[in-house]
């Protein structure tokens, strides 16, 4: 710890690129909390000089994640004193009480600028809910129809999401920079990529049967734009956090898989069209969807080892990070589905010649793949029976506040239930595929819950705000200044501490 002015600030808010900086941990911040109660039982309420003291309410500590404090004025200390104002460093406190009452009304021309990659999460889940709708057995009259509105209402959304990050980054260029290097925030650059592939999904679900036969050629044509998109998205991203960031085991959540799930819908997209293209074209699509869906679940796998060693070690992540936890699911998930759905129609798709006899080689995929499916979806299970437990605490005391990261609880589970039709369908077990059906409804449901806390937390500016979402100043990162003259740079300024030295201090 450094201590300047009365004001203790921790080493781990250190900016990227100076020595011993590194992504802090929720530990960190319950030891500074910690401390911080520590020394304030030893040291009077009033900071001797200065205009300002904390006033020894909890939320000194409570939203040091985001940089607040709750401070108040002070009378101007006594002549002699010096200058009272330097005898706090404020450089990385970026929004404080009053900078937020200030604020408190900003247009939506400044509030797009903290429109994030993780809005595309709502469009995956959305998209999934439509697969899931069109996996479901149990055919009714209305389901098509219930599906195909879910599908429509997500491309609506996709459009909205890219008319709305483009103009982030229209008005306010230096965020897109910004939100490529963001510890957190550049993690989800690639869900804007899997909304794509869940789109492209939906369409061949609901769109080859009921258009003219130039669909069949589009969709496969649009197959290998995914499958270069889902390795541009995730190599890529991969490539920049190890270039850029550093961070540590403590810090570990399953989002770090996140940038594998463009590869991971490759080998269901791929399931779907091969029971629709002729044999020639299926299989080829087998073949693709069979090699970049192991690459991602190997990525995946490896990233699983490491988040069992960090919960070994570590105990669970902060209340605020266990929604990531369901993404955990969506690999065994998605692999299971794509490899029981592919194995399915490759009989159809290999030649009479394939590996010395097309016909015997499709049936022994098909057994083969089968009985290693039921693995993966025991995995899954297991992650999501775990992910449920992590929760309990937070459910019990309603501790849990709102971010976009909700959209785990839907879009991963979606994936579980896919495989679990799918398994269903594979060993003809009745009971399985109602299992599957009932947790489809708990899901819509989920969904519809989700959809509405994203609102009113829009409504009540827990989102779309300065410092409340995932580009937010965090791990030594400080998000770009706005350029003077750029819309809402004056609200902006008001809100803002005056830049000093982060090390320290003038003194008094």
């Amino acid at each position: 710890m450094q201590i300047a002015g009365g004001v203790v600030i921790p080493v781990h808010t250190r900016a990227p690129g100076q020595d011993g900086y590194r992504t802090p941990t929720g530990e960190d911040y319950e030891n500074h909390a910690r401390q911080y109660l520590k020394n304030k039982a030893n040291r009077p309420s009033n900071i001797s000089g200065s205009y300002f003291a904390f006033d020894g309410s909890e939320n000194d500590t409570s939203n040091t994640t985001a940089g607040r404090r709750n401070v108040r004025i002070q009378s101007p200390p006594a002549s002699g004193c010096g200058t009272p104002r330097a005898s706090i460093n404020r450089s990385r406190l970026s929004l404080s009480a009053v900078g937020e009452k200030l604020i408190e009304n900003l247009e939506w021309k400044v509030r797009i600028r903290h429109f994030t990659w993780t809005f595309f999460t709502m469009t995956m889940a959305t998209g999934g809910i439509a697969n899931v709708l069109f996996a479901v057995p149990f055919r009714f009259s209305g389901i098509d129809t219930i599906g195909t509105i879910f599908f429509l209402f997500n491309v609506v959304l996709f459009l909205i999401n890219i008319v709305c990050i483009s103009l982030r980054f229209w008005f306010y260029p230096e965020t897109f920079k910004a939100s490529l290097l963001h510890p957190t925030e550049s993690l989800f650059m690639p869900a804007a990529v899997v909304s794509f592939g869940t789109i492209l999904i939906n369409i061949s679900q609901y769109g080859l049967h009921n258009v003219g036969p130039w669909l069949n050629t589009a969709v496969m044509v649009l197959f290998w734009v995914d499958v270069v998109l889902a390795f541009l998205a995730s190599s890529l991203t991969y490539l920049l956090i190890w270039s850029t960031q550093t961070f540590t085991i403590g810090s570990m959540t399953p989002v770090w898989i996140f940038p594998a799930y463009p590869l991971l819908i490759i080998g269901p997209h791929a399931g779907v069209l091969a029971k629709s293209l002729r044999p020639d074209r299926a299989f080829d699509i087998i073949i693709g969807g069979f090699t970049v869906q192991g690459i991602g679940y190997m990525v995946s796998l490896m990233i699983y080892a490491a988040f069992i060693y960090r919960l070994m070690t570590q105990k669970l992540p902060a209340e605020g990070l266990r929604p990531g936890m369901f993404v955990s699911v969506g690999p065994s998930g998605f692999t299971c589905a794509g490899i029981v759905n592919m194995s399915a129609n490759a009989e159809r798709a290999f030649g009479p010649e394939f590996m010395g006899d097309g016909h015997m080689a499709g049936m022994i995929l098909k057994v083969v793949g089968d009985w290693m499916a039921l693995w993966l979806w025991g995995l899954a299970l297991w992650f999501f029976i775990i992910s449920i437990g992590a929760h309990w605490s937070c459910i019990e005391r309603a501790s849990l506040d709102f971010a976009m990261t909700w959209y785990s609880f839907v879009f991963p589970n979606t994936a579980l239930i896919t495989a679990t039709f799918a398994i269903g369908k594979a060993f003809s077990c009745y009971q399985i595929q109602v299992v599957g059906c009932v947790m489809t409804c708990l899901l819509i449901l989920t969904w519809m819950f989700v959809f509405a806390m994203m609102i009113r937390a829009i409504v009540q500016k827990k989102i779309l705000w300065p410092q409340r979402q995932e580009d937010r100043d965090e791990g030594g990162f400080k998000g770009p200044a706005m350029r003077r003259g750029s819309i809402g740079h004056t609200a902006w300024e008001k809100a803002q501490f005056s830049k000093e030295d982060s090390s320290g201090s003038n003194a008094v």
